[in-house]
C-alpha cells in the first residue's frame, strides 16, 4: 500500500465512524413521528432560535476576532502571551464550567449591577447569546489569527511606503488576502454556535418557547426516555449543521466537491 492510500484509508476510517453514528441513528427513526415533531410549535421554535442566536453571535464574535487577531499576529506588547494563551480556555474548559463561572460572577457585586440595573442574562435569550459568544469568541480569535500569521508583514510595509496609512494597509492588504481564513473562521464559529449546548443550559436555562435551543431540546427529550423523538431533533440538528457547512464550503471554494 503507497503512502497516499495509506492516508486517505485513515481518513475513511474517520469518516466511517462519524456515518456510522449517523446511520445508527435511523434503527429508531419513525417517519410519521418525525413530521409530527419537525412541524411542532416547540421544534420551529428552537430550530428559529438557534439558527438566529447562532447567526448573530458569529457576527459579533467575528468583528470582535478580526482586530485582536491582527494585534496579537503583527504587534508585540505587554502581555501578548498571556493573552494570546486566556484566548484558549474555550478549547480547555468545558462549556459548562465556563457557564458556571458566568453564573458564579453575576453573583458577584459587579454581576449583580449588570442583572439589576443593566441586562438580564440568567434565564433569558440573552444569555443564551452570552453562552454562545464566550465559547465561539477565542476560537475565532485564533482561527483568524492562523490565517493573518500566513500573511507575510513585507506586504503591508510596502503599501506604507507607498504611502497608505497602517489602518489603510489592513483592510486593502491584509483584511482581502485573509478573506478565505476569515470565512472558515465565521463558518467554523457558527456551526460551534449552533450545537452549544452546555454553558447555554447553565446560564440560559432549558425553558420551553423561551431559552429551549435544538441541542437544549435534545437534552430534555434524552432526559425524559424519548428515544425516538431525540433522535428526530439530532437529525434535524445535523441537517441543518451539515447542509450550511457543505453549500458554503462549495461557494466559497468555487470546486467540484470532489477536488
Amino acid at each position: 500500500m503507497t503512502f497516499k492510500k495509506l492516508s486517505i484509508s485513515f481518513g475513511f476510517a474517520i469518516f466511517l465512524l462519524y456515518a456510522g453514528l449517523i446511520f445508527s441513528l435511523f434503527y429508531f427513526y419513525n417517519g410519521s413521528l418525525f413530521r409530527e415533531v419537525l412541524f411542532s410549535e416547540r421544534t420551529l421554535f428552537s430550530v428559529r432560535l438557534s439558527l438566529f442566536t447562532a447567526t448573530v453571535v458569529t457576527l459579533v464574535s467575528v468583528f470582535f476576532a478580526i482586530p485582536a487577531a491582527y494585534a496579537l499576529s503583527r504587534f508585540t506588547f505587554f502581555g501578548r502571551q498571556i493573552i494570546d494563551t486566556t484566548l484558549e480556555l474555550p478549547m480547555i474548559v468545558s462549556p459548562v464550567a465556563l457557564g458556571a463561572m458566568v453564573l458564579i460572577f453575576f453573583n458577584t457585586p459587579a454581576g449583580q449591577v449588570i442583572q439589576e440595573q443593566g441586562v438580564q442574562f440568567v434565564f433569558t435569550i440573552y444569555g443564551i447569546f452570552l453562552a454562545q459568544f464566550i465559547t465561539t469568541v477565542g476560537i475565532a480569535v485564533r482561527l483568524i489569527k492562523a490565517a493573518m500569521d500566513e500573511i507575510p508583514g513585507r506586504y503591508e510595509e510596502v503599501a506604507r511606503t507607498l504611502g497608505a496609512s497602517p489602518a489603510k494597509a489592513f483592510f486593502t492588504v491584509t483584511l482581502p488576502l485573509s478573506k478565505k481564513g476569515i470565512i472558515a473562521a465565521a463558518i467554523l464559529t457558527w456551526a460551534k454556535a449552533l450545537g452549544e449546548f452546555g454553558a447555554t443550559i447553565t446560564i440560559a436555562g432549558s425553558m420551553a418557547m423561551k431559552t429551549e435551543t435544538i441541542p437544549v431540546a435534545i437534552f430534555m427529550r434524552l432526559a425524559n426516555a424519548d428515544i425516538e423523538g431525540t433522535v428526530v431533533l439530532v437529525l434535524i440538528l445535523i441537517g441543518i449543521g451539515l447542509s450550511v457547512l457543505y453549500s458554503v464550503r462549495l461557494f466559497t471554494q468555487g470546486k467540484a466537491p470532489y477536488a
